[in-house]
């Protein structure tokens, strides 16, 4: 159980994937954070499967506008719904 502390204790101090020689000015917020700040702003998680070549093309189009892949697909929604 002391193992298992540790552990959680130790990737709280570093972000996944990152040596100590990489470490940056980046903050890293944890889940349940992230989620409190979601629901704040009225988020709800929703899960779709949507085909590869779909997914690639929302991508693309979200770094095209240059903005988040769920800022475009809740705008690409409203519109579809809307009209």
């Amino acid at each position: 159980m002391a193992k298992t502390d540790a552990k959680k204790l130790m990737g709280k101090t570093t972000a996944p994937g990152l040596s100590a020689f990489e470490k940056t000015d980046t903050v890293v917020v944890d889940r349940r954070e992230q989620r409190k700040r979601d629901q704040a702003a009225g988020l709800v998680p929703f899960a779709v499967k949507l085909n590869s070549a779909l997914v690639l093309q929302l991508q693309a189009a979200a770094k095209e506008k240059n903005v988040d892949l769920n800022t475009l697909v809740g705008d690409l929604l409203a519109a579809a719904l809307a009209g």
